[in-house]
């Protein structure tokens, strides 16, 4: 009576079946047709395949019959389909039942439904997986946000900069414009201050020269002389006068640029400067290794020439140098350039200020002898006047001021 009562008791709790040896069902009990929705009369008979899910791997059942042939239990839950194609899910174990000779008579499979477990469980670790995507996705949104958060400083900060710079450039641009505009006006008045007396100074030579030779017609070596003096003195008059035009016509658009040899404005500088070479004992030297014809203003360029042969004099008399030299080399480079370089011995530039001494008022000399403009003009000169650069380089015993200017063309010339 109690053993019927404990078969109930499992019967009405659990879901049961019972196959032979090759898997045919012999036994359902009323919970397992009313979860697969078959009834007793459909299930026995049939392979308990009938009611395997196609997602089931084929490996599950092969593991399954390996451990149940072993005389081993088998548990797992598994996915089978109802008849209406529904999906359930089943705690299962399985006992081989064996005979009185120790062999397999049948299987019986002991089970309890896990369905609701099993999709809360599916559904929570969708809802996981979800998050996680979400998760990642907002991640992905905010490292793309804070990157695009980054570039736009980026470009603020670097706006913000090339502003200010730009603002800057045009501050000292405008500096520069009323410095020039102060330095045209400058020029323009000496230009009329001096060509008067320059030419009450060339009336007086000529007197000068007439007189003299008038009491020295007898000595024919002294006319001569005095002579070449004279023309030499009038030459000089001439070359200031021209340079001052020159310098108060150098903002105006409507100048005439002409075809000249570099040796040519070199020889016309070092006979400008003769006399103050000789004076301060200093050797000039011309070497010509491949001269060149450039495309300028032959006045303002022998100016340029006449600024850097001024400025070692200059030196070579502040540092007391002795066997005082100045070499300008002239030769064409193969990038179709003139080359011009002036070098002396006179000690060099002191290299803290080598990147100032082109800008304009800036001298170390003291102001009786120097207004910081020589170099300033020249490279204006060099660059707007001839298109070319100039550089100045410390060498062993002194400066080099190369210039580059590129040649004129054989239209042009």
């Amino acid at each position: 009576m109690k053993l019927e009562q404990y078969q109930s008791a499992v019967e009405s709790s659990n879901i049961i079946s019972k196959t032979d040896i090759a898997g045919i069902i012999t036994f359902v009990n009323d919970e397992f047709c009313k979860i697969s929705g078959y009834t007793k009369e459909e299930l026995v008979g049939q392979n308990h395949n009938i009611v395997r899910h196609p997602d089931v791997p084929a490996l599950v059942f092969q593991k399954l019959w390996q451990t149940i042939l072993q005389k081993k239990p088998y548990k797992s839950t598994v996915k089978n389909r109802a008849k209406d194609g529904s999906t359930f899910y089943v705690n299962t174990t399985v006992f081989p039942i064996l005979d009185e000779s120790g062999e397999i008579e049948e299987f019986i499979a002991i089970r309890y439904d896990v369905t609701q477990s099993v999709l809360l469980s599916e559904a929570l670790m969708a809802k996981d997986a979800e998050l996680e995507e979400l998760n990642k996705t907002l991640e992905h949104r905010v490292e793309e946000q804070t990157k695009a958060l980054l570039e736009l400083n980026q470009t603020l900060e670097k706006r913000v900069q090339e502003e200010a710079q730009k603002n800057r450039n045009k501050d000292r641009l405008l500096f520069q414009q009323a410095r020039l505009a102060s330095m045209g006006e400058m020029i323009a008045n000496i230009a009329h201050q001096w060509r008067q007396p320059l030419s009450e100074l060339s009336i007086t030579l000529y007197k000068m020269n007439k007189l003299y030779q008038k009491s020295q017609e007898d000595n024919s070596e002294q006319k001569a002389s005095c002579e070449s003096s004279y023309l030499h003195a009038k030459r000089l008059i001439t070359k200031m006068s021209d340079t001052i035009e020159d310098f108060r016509r150098f903002f105006s658009p409507e100048r005439q640029s002409e075809a000249f040899k570099l040796s040519a404005v070199a020889q016309e500088a070092i006979d400008i400067m003769q006399g103050t070479l000789e004076k301060n004992d200093v050797k000039i030297i011309l070497k010509v290794s491949k001269d060149a014809q450039i495309i300028g203003y032959f006045n303002e360029f022998s100016q340029v020439l006449i600024n850097l042969i001024n400025n070692a004099v200059d030196a070579f008399c502040y540092k007391k140098i002795k066997n005082r030299k100045i070499t300008i080399e002239i030769n064409t480079m193969q990038s179709r350039d003139a080359i011009i370089k002036i070098t002396d011995n006179a000690g060099g530039i002191d290299e803290a200020i080598m990147d100032k001494i082109f800008e304009p008022y800036f001298t170390t000399k003291h102001a009786s002898v120097g207004t910081g403009l020589g170099l300033y003009m020249s490279e204006m000169i060099v660059k707007n006047s001839m298109l070319g650069s100039i550089v100045a380089t410390n060498t062993p015993k002194g400066v080099c001021f190369s210039i580059i200017i590129p040649l004129a063309r054989k239209s042009e010339g």
